[in-house]
């Protein structure tokens, strides 16, 4: 959807490359959302670790960062503005 806008982006492999805790502190800073709000509650990884939704964010962004798929995705970000891309047309939001 974004190459049919002509927006340039750079796609970053999570589950090869994922993002450290301090990454996501920053990540969620620039959504201006907690964990809790980005939290795939039913993905394995949430299902195999028994997380609930109901742990300390600290605890939240450090199983993030170990088991990247429990974050939800696309995550679109330019400078200091982030958007959760579900639905994807979410990201068009970053060009205005």
């Amino acid at each position: 959807m974004l190459k049919d806008h002509d927006i340039e982006f750079t796609y970053r492999e999570y589950r090869k490359d994922p993002l450290g805790v301090d990454e996501l502190r920053s990540l969620l800073s620039r959504l201006g959302a907690s964990p809790r709000d980005v939290l795939r509650r039913n993905d394995r990884a949430a299902k195999a670790n028994g997380v609930t939704g109901e742990e300390s964010d600290e605890r939240l962004i450090q199983l993030m960062a170990e088991h990247p798929t429990l974050l939800q995705r696309p995550i679109g970000v330019l400078g200091n503005r982030a958007v959760v891309g579900r639905p994807v047309e979410n990201l068009l939001e970053l060009q205005a």
